[in-house]
């Protein structure tokens, strides 16, 4: 299996620095995610039942008229390679890896692209795979462009998945509201956002006949009843998504700025998550453990993504812990 961040009950063993002292930065997933109510007896008690209001509940807030839940987007990053014969995917030099990993698993050939290459060696492509923003780049990518490169995809039957885990926070950005298409697969995720990575709930969009195969193939209750009930309440109450929107951003610049301090300009910034690409990511990120801060180190190429903290206390030891 492959490496993520948010090991730290590992960190904490490995570093022996009790688990309540532990900064973690290392998932991009926020800190601060919806807060979950008390939930009834009867959805622990009971099957999922598909009318129940989640479906309406995500139509509404990803303004899509065909979509499909399921157990987070890894479950449709797993399940997708099993859609198709034997194909050719494309996809960033450094990006989410379940996406490569999962297509190789099942056979297919996964070729590494620059956002540069991408035009020149599209025709030689089945599936384009991008993470919009990138994950942990946090490249973005234009909806001109994305549909350019769908367009020639579906004219040979080819697929375009865009990965859209962390663009909550920039909804003008999005293409989940794009009229389902042949060749455009989308992947949503209440985890980042929303917080809620332990419900294990997300979403695909596409056409109707595409989620009727990857259904077959997931199974009846693949989301829980429980979750279900959170996600469904999470994705209605629009008071907290725009509230949430501002003080992600606000702490995304605050953070850039401690880490412009510490000499670690972000070559890459989203609203959750910063990458800095150092050649000292290993020295800074084993520097970093031993004083209790967890970050995801990546080694090609040497760098660092950093999450947000939780609240004032890990802001303070931010401050004031030693960098280098």
């Amino acid at each position: 299996m492959l490496e993520h961040g948010g090991h730290l009950i590992s960190a904490a063993e490995h570093y022996n620095i009790p688990l309540e002292q532990w900064v973690d930065l290392s998932t991009g997933i926020n800190p601060n995610g919806w807060p979950i109510p008390k939930i009834p007896l009867q959805y622990w008690q009971r099957l999922p039942e598909a009318n129940d209001g989640l479906v309406l509940a995500a139509k509404t807030y990803y303004q899509c008229h065909s979509i499909l839940p399921i157990a987070g987007s890894q479950a449709a990053i797993q399940a997708l390679p099993l859609l198709r014969k034997k194909s050719v995917i494309g996809i960033l030099p450094l990006a989410y890896e379940e996406h490569g990993y999962s297509w190789e698993k099942a056979g297919h050939t996964v070729i590494k692209l620059t956002n540069e290459q991408i035009d020149s060696q599209l025709d030689t492509l089945d599936v384009l795979i991008i993470i919009n923003p990138n994950n942990p780049t946090a490249q973005q990518f234009d909806k001109e462009t994305l549909l350019s490169w769908q367009q020639q995809l579906a004219k040979r039957g080819g697929w375009l998945i865009i990965d859209e885990a962390f663009i909550d926070t920039t909804p003008s950005k999005t293409l989940s509201n794009h009229p389902p298409t042949n060749g455009l697969i989308i992947l949503r995720s209440i985890g980042k956002f929303f917080g809620l990575a332990g419900i294990r709930c997300g979403f695909i969009l596409g056409t109707p006949q595409l989620l009727s195969q990857l259904n077959e193939i997931l199974g009846p209750w693949a989301v829980s009843n429980p979750s279900r009930y959170i996600a469904t309440r999470a994705l209605l109450d629009t008071q907290w998504q725009q509230k949430t929107r501002q003080s992600l951003k606000q702490q995304s610049t605050r953070l850039a700025k401690i880490l412009i301090k510490n000499g670690l300009t972000p070559n890459g910034k989203t609203d959750l998550f910063l990458w800095v690409k150092t050649p000292e990511a290993e020295n800074i990120h084993q520097n970093l453990a031993k004083q209790g801060v967890l970050t995801r180190l990546f080694k090609q190429p040497p760098s660092l993504r950093f999450g947000l903290p939780k609240d004032e206390d890990e802001w303070l030891k931010l401050r004031s812990i030693v960098w280098k």
